[in-house]
């Protein structure tokens, strides 16, 4: 499945079009619980609209295990890449 993974989160950065704000938070959310864990790192500030945004999807992941996680994004990236071509 690693392999798998690795394969769709660089085929999804390949998409002709690109993936709507939430979509691409979904999969980051996503792409770091399979890869890190649970978030480990302080939320940012109320300035950094952006990086909040991104913490907040990954920590909305806490608790998923890494393997969830793996198949989640891959079916995820499945989606997009269907959905905006490759």
């Amino acid at each position: 499945m690693q392999k798998e993974f690795e394969q769709y989160a660089d085929d999804v950065k390949k998409v002709k079009t690109r993936p709507t704000d939430q979509e691409l938070l979904d999969l980051y959310g996503l792409y770091k619980q399979a890869v890190v864990g649970d978030v480990n790192v302080d939320k940012p500030g109320i300035t950094d609209l952006k990086g909040k945004a991104k913490w907040e999807a990954w920590n909305s992941r806490k608790g998923m295990s890494k393997d969830d996680a793996m198949t989640a994004y891959i079916a995820l990236a499945k989606e997009n890449i269907n959905k905006y071509g490759k």
